[in-house]
């Protein structure tokens, strides 16, 4: 089972997903206004994470041509230095979550996905925030 850890940050709240090994796994792609917002995303990487898994809904940009996925989905793409990352896209077309740091092979970014969707359900949650 992961942890999700809430922190504030100066214009609202953020999360991350870490890994039952205590790795970051996956952290929020925005910054939320108020902290039950934050907690809301969490819940729907939690849901659209497993889901995504279940349907193999992951759409691999890093092809030259992708077959395109409505949401919700995963999409896996090259960054800036050439490395594999991943996004969480909601049913709403939001992305809600991607991946901490870059992965060197497509492998080992699927297998960061899969451990998005194991350890995203159900996980923990730590406030790391000064108004609990």
């Amino acid at each position: 089972m992961g942890t999700f850890i809430i922190k504030k940050t100066n214009t609202g709240f953020n999360f991350s997903l870490i890994a039952a090994n205590k790795q970051k796994i996956a952290v929020a792609s925005q910054v939320y206004t108020t902290k039950s917002a934050c907690k809301t995303g969490m819940a729907s990487v939690g849901k659209n994470a497993a889901r995504c898994i279940e349907e193999n809904r992951i759409e691999d940009q890093t092809l030259k041509n992708p077959t395109v996925s409505t949401c919700h989905k995963f999409e896996i793409y090259f960054d800036k230095a050439g490395d594999y990352r991943y996004r969480l896209i909601a049913t709403n077309g939001e992305s809600i979550a991607i991946s901490e740091e870059g992965y060197k092979s497509k492998n080992g970014c699927m297998n960061g996905i899969k451990s998005v969707a194991i350890n995203a359900v159900d996980a923990e949650i730590i406030d790391e925030t000064s108004d609990k």
